[in-house]
């Protein structure tokens, strides 16, 4: 009996050890949940002023009919660049009073409005004059001709109305109408247009590095550059109804590594054991069945903390404790290809060349797969996983074309981001602003050498119907949102050229 009663006691302290936990859990959770605080600055009041919006959608559809297109390593004709140059010269006459125009490289573009006050960093704003091409045999299946410049039913259409002239020629807009109030900047504004960022791999090569190696030549050092980047994005997460607006902080590497393997050739007939197509097939296969792990990195961190203020419901909760909860939320997170780029360097198998006749054993065959690097992990590191993936030491693996590592992370806690998220909220009240990690890369990539910090963000409104349009078929800006194009770029360059919070020269 005394057995009996001594294991009773046991159980029952045990029992009120685990209730005890799991009410000490319960609480600390609740709390933490209930501390989150919005990181949201309040939206002013904005002065109502009227866009004319005819003509200024007019403007961006004549940009859209000069088909500045980029194909890979290839930039469009410099004459049709300097027919775009001439169609922003003749439409906004105010802006080229007040700014100095340079040509860079044949035909990219550097504006200077010089500020005031010498001592102000400046601050760079850009966007990029190529768009990338129709696939060939689609041009039929588009509502309206891609170069066409239409506007109907509410939107205006065409190639590049989104990705990038709409970000182009919006900042035009703003300037323009700053030139014509007499708005003179407290600090020197730049921007910069480069002609070759859709030239794959080769993006940026000719316009915006060259733009970002003449900057540095002449001693500036910018406070901050705002590139295209992430969207307003509408119904892409659970438990969260507002918009979510993602300034991207930091965007991945790239790195393209070439498999090569060795074979004896012959007849098809007799195949040997080994076949340099079949070594590179299981090579491939193992690569693409062990991709880098993934992770939380501080960025997509910070976003999760962001959003979880502003989240309802169970997600809330999840999201106020991801000390407990993050592997949850990472599997979550895992079954979205776009969320799963924010967490891990993705292994995309791109290219496969072996064999020229289909009774003939090649000798040779050759693949290359790309990598798109986390922060954190570098272009060695890629290297090494590959090798171990495949572990096959007559699997050759060597880097090919260019690379570079992922950006730095810009600051989220400075002047610099505030601005640009007080000028988000100011003209997307209905927005959660957070920052984000850019899973592709932009031009903006060849300033981190030239800039306290770098951030990317597009003011266009995406719907997940939404995202196909960008480089695919029927892309299309509304004039509702591009009206709010023009407002967010005359909004931030006025709060950036008076801000005195913003850096100065050291």
């Amino acid at each position: 009996m005394r057995v009996a009663s001594s294991t009773g006691v046991v159980w029952r302290r045990l029992a009120w050890g685990v209730l005890l936990t799991l009410l000490a859990l319960t609480l600390g959770l609740t709390a933490n949940t209930l501390r989150r605080r919005s990181r949201q600055p309040a939206a002013a009041a904005l002065p109502s002023w009227n866009i004319d919006m005819p003509a200024a959608a007019e403007r961006l559809a004549g940009a859209v009919r000069i088909a500045t297109i980029s194909h890979d390593r290839s930039p469009a004709p410099a004459a049709t660049f300097h027919e775009l140059h001439a169609h922003l010269e003749r439409q906004y006459p105010k802006a080229h009073q007040v700014l100095k125009r340079e040509v860079v490289n044949g035909a990219s573009l550097l504006y200077t409005w010089a500020g005031a006050d010498a001592r102000a960093r400046p601050v760079l704003l850009m966007a990029h004059q190529d768009v990338v091409p129709v696939a060939p045999g689609t041009e039929a299946t588009w509502t309206h001709p891609p170069f066409a410049g239409v506007v109907a039913d509410g939107h205006i259409w065409g190639r590049g109305a989104s990705d990038d002239k709409g970000s182009l020629m919006a900042i035009m807009e703003a300037v323009e109408r700053l030139a014509q109030s007499g708005f003179a900047p407290g600090r020197t504004i730049y921007l910069a247009f480069g002609h070759d960022e859709e030239t794959g791999t080769a993006g940026g090569q000719q316009g915006a590095k060259e733009i970002a190696a003449l900057l540095k030549a002449r001693g500036v050092r910018l406070a901050f550059v705002l590139d295209e980047g992430l969207l307003v994005s509408h119904g892409g997460m659970k438990g969260l109804e507002a918009s979510i607006a993602l300034i991207g902080v930091a965007e991945k590497g790239y790195l393209t590594l070439g498999l090569s393997t060795q074979a004896e050739p012959g007849h098809s007939s007799m195949p040997p054991d080994r076949t340099a197509i079949g070594a590179l097939a299981t090579a491939l296969g193992r690569l693409e069945q062990h991709p880098m792990p993934s992770r939380s990195n501080s960025v997509v961190r910070e976003m999760l903390e962001t959003l979880a203020a502003e989240s309802s419901g169970a997600n809330r909760i999840f999201l106020a404790n991801l000390w407990l909860f993050e592997p949850f939320v990472r599997r979550q997170m895992e079954a979205s290809a776009g969320a799963r780029a924010m967490l891990r360097t993705a292994t995309a198998l791109t290219v496969v060349r072996a064999g020229e006749k289909e009774s003939a054993l090649p000798g040779y065959a050759a693949a290359q797969a790309n990598f798109r690097l986390l922060p954190g992990d570098g272009s060695r590191d890629v290297i090494e996983h590959a090798r171990r993936a495949i572990a096959d030491e007559s699997v050759a693996i060597a880097p090919v074309g260019l690379s570079w590592e992922a950006s730095p992370v810009s600051r989220t806690d400075g002047a610099a981001f505030a601005t640009i998220r007080q000028a988000i909220r100011d003209v997307f009240p209905d927005a959660v602003v957070a920052p984000g990690l850019m899973v592709g890369f932009t031009d903006a990539h060849h300033f981190v050498d030239v800039a306290d910090d770098v951030y990317r963000f597009t003011p266009v409104r995406a719907r997940p119907g939404d995202l196909a349009r960008f480089h695919g078929t029927n892309e299309r800006v509304s004039l509702a949102n591009y009206a709010e194009m023009i407002r967010f770029y005359h909004r931030l360059l006025t709060l950036t050229a008076t801000d005195p919070s913003l850096p100065t020269l050291r």
